[in-house]
C-alpha cells in the first residue's frame, strides 16, 4: 500500500426524510442516526460547546443523548469549510462570511463526515467501534497544498515525499493519544469524492485539548475523558455527522437542515 488513506462513506438514502417538523432533509443526512453538534458564540471565538444526539431511524427526530460539554476550535474561530453539504450557495454562504483556507487558525465550518480513529497504542479505547489507526513515527498528514498527497496520512517509508510541509503524528504528543479523523475537504474518500481543494484546509481532527482556553490550528479539541466518551459511543454503523457552526448560523440552518434546537443553557 503505497499510503494511507481514512475510509469513512456517508451513505445517502433515496427518500426523503422525516425531522423536526416534518419536512425533507438533505440527502446527507439520509443515512445518519448519529449526529455531534458544535457551536461558538460568532466565527472568531474559539470556545464552543459540543452536544451529541441520536435517533432510531433515520425518519425519527433528534434526541439529545449527553450534556453540553466545552470544546476549543480554531484559535482564530471558525470559517466555511468543505464537507458533505455544499456551503458555497447564497442561503448558506453569505459574501462577507469567512472562507476556510490553509494556515488560517481557523476550524472549518459545515456537516462532515467522520473517518478513522487514531491513537499512539496499539489498540483502540476499550468499547470502540471506528476503524482504528496506530499512529507511527514515519506516518504524516501533508498540508502542503502544492503536494500530490496534500490532506492525506501517509506513511513516509512508503512514498517518494514531494511535500515542504507536514504534522508527523506520532510527535504531536498527548494531544493526538487519542483521535479521530474530520471528512474535510477530501480526506475522508472511497475514490469517488472530490480530491481536495489545493488551499483549502487539511488535517483536521477531533483531539484531546490542552486546555480551556488555548485553540487549536484548527481542529476541536476537548478533554481526554470527553474524547473517549464520544470514541466509545459513535457507530460507523450509524453514519455519524458532525455539524459545526457559529450559533447564528446554526439557527439559520435548522429548518433547512432540520437540526435539532440549541439547548436553552448553551451561552449563545
Amino acid at each position: 500500500m503505497s499510503f494511507l488513506f481514512c475510509v469513512l462513506l456517508i451513505a445517502a438514502g433515496t427518500d426523503s426524510v422525516q425531522a423536526q417538523i416534518g419536512a425533507a432533509e438533505p440527502l446527507a443526512f439520509a443515512g445518519s442516526t448519529q449526529l455531534i453538534v458544535v457551536t461558538t458564540p460568532d466565527w472568531n471565538t474559539l470556545e464552543g460547546r459540543l452536544r451529541r444526539y441520536e435517533r432510531a431511524t433515520p425518519r425519527d427526530a433528534w434526541s439529545p443523548v449527553s450534556e453540553t460539554i466545552s470544546v476549543v476550535v480554531g484559535k482564530n474561530g471558525l470559517a466555511w469549510g468543505i464537507g458533505v453539504i455544499s456551503t458555497d450557495v447564497p442561503d448558506i454562504r453569505r459574501s462577507y462570511d469567512p472562507i476556510k483556507k490553509e494556515g488560517d487558525g481557523r476550524g472549518p465550518a459545515g456537516v462532515f463526515a467522520l473517518g478513522t480513529a487514531f491513537g499512539d497504542a496499539a489498540t483502540p479505547v476499550p468499547g470502540s467501534k471506528m476503524p482504528y489507526l496506530s499512529l507511527t513515527e514515519s506516518l504524516e498528514c501533508v498540508d502542503d497544498p502544492g503536494s500530490k498527497y496534500y490532506n492525506r496520512l501517509v506513511d513516509r517509508s512508503d512514498v517518494a515525499a514531494d511535500w515542504n510541509s507536514s504534522e508527523h503524528m506520532r510527535a504531536i504528543g498527548e494531544v493526538y493519544r487519542w483521535g479521530i479523523v474530520v471528512g474535510h475537504n477530501g480526506i475522508v474518500t472511497d475514490g469517488k469524492s472530490n480530491s481536495p481543494a489545493p488551499g483549502r484546509g487539511s488535517c483536521v481532527f477531533l483531539h484531546i485539548w490542552r486546555g480551556s482556553t488555548q485553540g487549536t490550528a484548527g481542529c476541536t479539541a476537548m478533554p481526554q475523558i470527553e474524547l473517549e466518551n464520544l470514541l466509545t459511543w459513535l457507530d460507523p454503523a450509524r453514519k455519524p455527522l458532525l455539524v459545526q457552526l457559529p450559533a447564528l448560523e446554526y439557527r439559520r440552518q435548522i429548518n433547512h437542515w432540520k437540526l435539532p434546537p440549541l439547548v436553552a443553557a448553551e451561552p449563545h
